[in-house]
């Protein structure tokens, strides 16, 4: 009888270590988990300056999304058959440019409103001179000059656009070079084909070159490149001309 007090600490021992061997992990595991959800929480906090940066990625994923369509419809124009293609593909081809031009112009900021001229001060007005004979004529005020014509909403005064219309009008003449090119591979001209060809690759580089010097976008390093020309702030209004100076009032004679 002896044996049995032995027999049951050692199963009471045994017991524990199974427990121990099975609650072990489950909280090294629950500590882990607990551990991972602190770092996410700790980490979601945004980058500084990430608006402006999420901003640019966005524009250049606005130019890969014309960029596949579009290539699409050249390489099959140009490896098909003297570059016709059937109607039905043709449209299909066309159909995905033109939705992937939609999804962008749907997308676009409007472009900011151009801030009012400043009012032209009135000038003062001209003290009277005493009534006396022979009194020579006080002399006419200039006229005020008009103010300059406002440039058009997007535009500055040398007529060039804001960087959200120039893109929108890349878009707008891509999609008719593209739709010219429709036309030339389902008419049977195959004359027709190359100079539609050439138009869509020309709006496409157009469309490239409006997100890169209106987005925003750094400016490239690579040893070699030409530098991007600027474009013109919006807000940049040409400056109002100063009123004209009054003529003195001649003296009077015998006053």
């Amino acid at each position: 009888m002896r044996g049995l007090p032995a027999r049951r600490i050692a199963s009471s021992v045994l017991c524990a270590t199974v427990l121990i061997g099975i609650a072990g992990p489950a909280a090294v595991a629950a500590d882990n988990d607990s551990a991972r959800k602190h770092v996410h929480a700790a980490s979601s906090v945004p980058v500084p300056g990430a608006d402006g940066l999420l901003a640019q990625v966005k524009g250049l994923g606005n130019v890969g999304s014309v960029l596949t369509p579009v290539t699409d419809l050249l390489n099959q124009v140009l490896k098909a058959d003297n570059g016709q293609l059937s109607a039905d593909q043709a449209q299909k081809l066309v159909d995905a440019v033109n939705e992937a031009v939609a999804k962008i112009t749907a997308a676009a900021p409007a472009a900011p409103a151009v801030p009012a001229a400043p009012a032209v001060p009135a000038a003062p007005a001209v003290p009277a001179v005493p009534a006396t004979p022979a009194l020579p004529a006080t002399p006419a005020l200039p006229a005020t000059p008009a103010l300059p014509a406002l440039p058009k909403s997007g535009d500055d005064s040398k007529g060039r656009k804001a960087p959200a219309d120039l893109a929108g009008d890349a878009l707008a003449s891509l999609q008719k070079a593209v739709a010219t090119l429709l036309a030339a591979v389902t008419s049977g001209d195959v004359g027709a084909v190359v100079p539609a060809v050439t138009g869509v690759v020309t709006g496409l580089v157009n469309v490239v070159a409006a997100t890169l010097l209106g987005g925003g976008l750094p400016a490239p390093s690579l040893a070699g490149l030409p530098a991007l020309p600027a474009l013109p702030s919006t807000s940049s209004l040409p400056a109002v001309p100063a009123a004209p100076a009054l003529p003195a009032v001649p003296a009077v004679p015998g006053v």
